[in-house]
This record gives C-alpha cells, sequence and structure tokens, in this order.
C-alpha cells in the first residue's frame, strides 16, 4: 500500500499524465554480482523491496535484463497485490532490448520480433496487462532504429504498454524517436563527474521528458569526493545524499533512481529530499564535472 508521506524530492508529471515522485529506485542492485543471478541476500532484497512504498516511492525502475529477470520476479513476489491495480500506485518501469550470457555481458538485440517478446516475458514476470512505462535498453546499430521504434508504437496502440522510453541516447535518436511515438523519459548515464548526457538533459527540460539518470552516486576523482564531503559535512549528510539533492536542485526533470539492496542504504537515500543546498554549494558541484566513460548497462 502507497504511504502518505510528502513526495521525496517533489512531482514530476511525465507525457502522458503520470505524476510521480521524483526520488525513485532502481531494482538493479536487487540481484548478484555482474548483475546477474540472485541476490547474495535474498531476504534483504526483499525486505528492501517490501520497504519501498512507506518512503512514499512511487517509481521503480528494473529491467528484463537485470538478473536476468530476477528483478522483476522479485518485484512481483513483494509488492504484486492483486486487482485491477496490483502495484498500488506504483509506476513500475521496465527495459528490454538486452541479451545476457553471464556476469557483466550485454548484447543488443534490437529485432522487432525480439522486442516484442521482451515486452511479452515482462508483462507475464511483473503480472501486468499493461506495463506502465516500457522502456529500449539500447538502440540496436545492427537493426534499422525506425524498425526498432515503430514496433514500439505497435506495441503501444495494442494496450501492451502505456508510456515508452529510451535509455542511452542522443538528441538526434530521441527525435527521431518522437516521430513514432511520445517520449515519456530519457534514461542516460548523468552524475556529479560525468556531464556527458548534459545535452540530453537540456533537451529533456524543453521538451517536459523525464530524464532518468543512471549511475547517479558516482563521484568521481579523489579531488570531488573531497568537495562533496565538505558539503556533506555542512549538512550533517552524507556524500550520496548530496550528489542525489544536487541532482533534484539542478534540473526539475530530473528523477533519479538510486539502487540498492539493502534497507539502511534505501532509506538513507531517501534522505537526499531533505538536504537544501545552497546557490553556491550547487555552483561548487557544478565544477566537479570530467570527462566520463560510458558504461553499457543502467
Amino acid at each position: 500500500m502507497t504511504s502518505n508521506r510528502p513526495a521525496p524530492g517533489g512531482t514530476f508529471e511525465l507525457p502522458g499524465g503520470r505524476t510521480v515522485n521524483r526520488l525513485g529506485f532502481g531494482a538493479m542492485r536487487i540481484v548478484g554480482a555482474g548483475v546477474w543471478g540472485d541476490p547474495e541476500d535474498p531476504a534483504e532484497a526483499r525486505r528492501t523491496l517490501a520497504r519501498v512504498p512507506a518512503l512514499g516511492i512511487d517509481l521503480i525502475d528494473t529491467a528484463d535484463s537485470y538478473g536476468p529477470f530476477v528483478s522483476e520476479d522479485l518485484i512481483r513476489e513483494v509488492l504484486h497485490q492483486g486487482g485491477s491495480d496490483p502495484y498500488r500506485g506504483i509506476l513500475i518501469a521496465t527495459k528490454g532490448g538486452f541479451t545476457r550470457h553471464g556476469p557483466g555481458i550485454w548484447e543488443e538485440v534490437g529485432r522487432p520480433e525480439y522486442l516484442r517478446q521482451c515486452v511479452l516475458m515482462s508483462l507475464r514476470r511483473l503480472g501486468v496487462e499493461r506495463i506502465d512505462l516500457w522502456q529500449l535498453h539500447r538502440v540496436d546499430p545492427q537493426v534499422p532504429a525506425d524498425e526498432q521504434f515503430g514496433v514500439m508504437r505497435q506495441m503501444q496502440d495494442e494496450g501492451l504498454i502505456d508510456l515508452l522510453g529510451l535509455s542511452q541516447v542522443s538528441v538526434e535518436q530521441i527525435e527521431a524517436a518522437s516521430r513514432h511515438f511520445t517520449v515519456a523519459s530519457v534514461q542516460n548515464r548523468y552524475n556529479l563527474s560525468d556531464r556527458s548526457s548534459e545535452d540530453v538533459l537540456r533537451y529533456c527540460e524543453a521538451k517536459g521528458i523525464g530524464f532518468i539518470p543512471w549511475h547517479p552516486l558516482e563521484a568521481g576523482k579523489a579531488e570531488s569526493r573531497t568537495a562533496v564531503e565538505r558539503i556533506a559535512r555542512d549538512h550533517g549528510a552524507t556524500a550520496g545524499q548530496v550528489a542525489l539533492a544536487w541532482m533534484l536542485q539542478t534540473s526539475p526533470v530530473m528523477l533519479p533512481i538510486p539502487g540498492t539492496g539493502k534497507v539502511a542504504h534505501l532509506e538513507q537515500n531517501m534522505g537526499a529530499a531533505d538536504v537544501r543546498l545552497s546557490a553556491a554549494e550547487v555552483a561548487a558541484l557544478d565544477a566537479l564535472a570530467q570527462p566520463g566513460d560510458t558504461e553499457r548497462h543502467s
């Protein structure tokens, strides 16, 4: 059951009319090492998921490739309550378009028949008739993008998906997808030290598209971590809370989804909503950007 707590970090209305609390939960860390297999502590992972609604979180991001399948299965096991609204107002966002062949191994497959299979299997695993938000995990460079975007629109028209999004894309790819459907969300790597998707963030801001930063807690080099820790001490907060607070204050479309498989860390992350940075602190954190490597998964 969802909570009456204030919305952590405020709210954002996704294109398509669905409003979510801005500080969400990423469900990649409730699986094993290398995003492969069962979690090291299955009971703690279940307790973490069970704690999510009570903290006012109503956006959970997952993917069929997390495990693979383990994350979606656990979400259903712990949070599905049956009925016409089985997740009681929590928006479950999932992704498809990767295949997994072992820990840390990710391969794009964007053939339309495979993307349709991804959606149908996620529907079954999550126990829903329609996916709230389905995001193409990566645009497969071996398949024409219009074919990938086209089947996404088809599945939305068939009622299998409510909202559609993209992951790790350029502005040009968002514009190409927008010729087929309304892009509700974009999920790109973005954090204090890696602003390589700054142009995508500002494009999303201009268009009112939700921007879901993955790897949000990365602080980069030692000097950057020192600056973050100094601000954290001034606020009686953790460095992670400062990083998340900066994200919430840097753009109104930002929807951070810090992930964890531990209750204590989940509660700590949500404390970021109570950290208010000064303009000078935001400016100091803005200056920490460094060229970052883009990882293959989120």
